[in-house]
């Protein structure tokens, strides 16, 4: 026996105190059959605790709903989840509003897209119909896949629209260490802070947000604050370039503060460290949005699309750029204590994992990814603690044996830096020298290890045979394979 309206809509008025809620209580109406006449539909972004979409469709007097979690897909190939809900009243078809706090489903409701539906058929768990709307159109099927509100959403024709394959695995563009070029302020380059943080890939899809390091690892785990940013994108699918930052009380980037979030794993060590030690996504680049593929763009198309987001939230920034004005930026951030420019051709093409001279970095001060090789014991009470560390590169053209010892760092360590080293340096101990020709003074007193464990190091000169003098430790990078780590080459002006 079919149910009556009344009956379909008693979940929907017992979650709700109408007294509370702007939403719309039921009112009696003659219900419409389904048949091939268009009734309505409508999508709804709803930023609740979770950033999701409900469809909605008038069938049998009521608007039949479904929460689907990352939006209704366009391409045939992707069926997303639906989460069959409660039937609504017709009124809210035409519902926009915001749910107060400490009410069901609490947050901000907008109409993302509307218009009319055919109805090809209507079963228990099989719904397919043919969407007329201003965003969704085309012939779509709704199917039970599991439990009674367990359903999946699919699309049966062609999109309209050609889109370009989601990106994966991009490995970020790098920029070349150089000097400030002699046509750096005449207006064909971009200018930018240099930011003391570390790169991160975000795939933004609706509802979902990936981070990836240089060295595509996931870390999106270690900044749930950044996950927020997919909100703002809403139902676009883009994928962004940028850098993951920690500010310290001046305001000023702090690789040392970023230190302590780039470790840690544990759910419960990252919410302390949020409060403590917040990240900021600082995005420069958009390489993929809503179908299209920009790295064959100029970059300056792509800062303009970029800028047209409005990416600006608690936790991510869209740093501006300059132009005409390089040299005077630079003097400002050495005045500043900050580490440098990045300098970008306004009509270069983003070339992933590519280091050429379309993106240049100067640095005011010396910085040099090394590995470490090796570590001396410290003195008097820290006999049994990192002394000063081996630092090492590979040389390429010295093949399997071309790991080149790079002098000795000694200074920059905190308390909790030694004892993190000491904790990751034990388990990679081996009996011999990693260092293929040139060795450390007084070799025999060191605890050589496995050249698996990258450094920053700040220092005063690189000398011509490349040996760092008077480095110090400003932490430890997830970011690069040791294997990749070179002896940066300074491009002339």
């Amino acid at each position: 026996m079919a149910k009556k309206k009344g009956d379909k809509l008693g979940r929907y008025e017992s979650k709700r105190d109408f007294d509370a809620t702007p939403e719309p209580a039921p009112r009696k109406r003659r219900p419409r059959k389904a048949k091939a006449t268009a009734l309505r539909f409508v999508v709804q972004e709803h930023s609740a605790r979770r950033l999701h979409w409900d469809l909605r469709l008038e069938h049998d007097g009521v608007a039949a709903s479904w929460a689907i979690p990352n939006g209704i897909p366009d391409d045939p190939e992707e069926n997303r989840k639906a989460i069959r809900t409660e039937d609504h009243p017709l009124e809210y078809l035409e519902f926009e509003g915001e749910i107060p706090a400490g009410e069901y489903g609490a947050g901000t409701m907008r109409i993302w897209d509307r218009g009319t539906y055919e109805c090809e058929k209507w079963e228990e768990k099989k719904v397919i119909v043919r969407f007329a709307g201003e965003r969704v159109s085309g012939r779509y099927a709704l199917f039970q896949a599991g439990s009674g509100k367990d359903w999946m959403i699919h699309r049966m024709d062609p999109s309209a629209e050609e889109r370009g394959p989601f990106p994966e695995s991009v490995v970020p563009m790098l920029a070349k260490l150089a000097e400030l070029p002699a046509d750096a302020d005449e207006g064909g380059w971009a200018a930018e802070v240099k930011l003391d943080g570390v790169r991160a890939i975000a795939y933004c899809r609706p509802g979902r947000l990936t981070l990836q390091s240089r060295n595509l690892n996931d870390v999106t785990r270690q900044y749930p604050e950044v996950k927020g940013l997919t909100r703002q994108l809403g139902s676009l699918d883009a994928v962004l370039d940028g850098e993951l930052v920690a500010f310290d009380e001046s305001g000023r980037p702090s690789f040392g503060h970023l230190q302590q979030r780039i470790h840690q794993t544990s759910e419960s060590v990252v919410r302390r460290r949020m409060k403590s030690y917040p990240v900021t996504y600082m995005v420069f680049d958009l390489l993929y949005l809503d179908g299209h593929d920009l790295m064959e763009q100029p970059y300056s198309r792509r800062r303009e699309l970029l800028e047209k987001l409005e990416l600006e939230g608690e936790s991510w920034q869209t740093p501006r750029y300059s132009t005409g004005h390089a040299s005077e930026l630079l003097a400002a951030t050495a005045a500043q204590g900050l580490e440098g420019l990045v300098l970008k051709r306004l009509d270069s093409h983003y070339v992933p994992g590519g280091r050429s001279g379309a993106w240049l970095k100067i640095k005011n001060s010396m910085r040099q990814e090394l590995v470490i090789g090796g570590w001396m014991p410290g003195e008097g009470r820290r006999k049994d603690q990192v002394g000063s560390l081996l630092m090492g590169y590979f040389d390429p053209e010295a093949g399997k044996e071309g790991f080149r010892y790079a002098g000795k760092v000694g200074t920059g360590f905190s308390d909790a830096d030694l004892r993190e080293l000491l904790e990751r340096l034990q388990p990679l101990a081996r009996e011999t020298s990693p260092f293929a020709g040139r060795q450390p003074p007084k070799a025999k007193s060191a605890r050589f290890v496995e050249p698996e464990l990258v450094a920053e190091i700040e220092f005063a000169e690189m000398t011509s045979d490349g040996m760092v003098r008077h480095g110090s430790f400003k932490g430890l990078r997830e970011d690069k394979p040791a294997n990749e780590v070179r002896l940066e080459e300074e491009l002339p002006a």
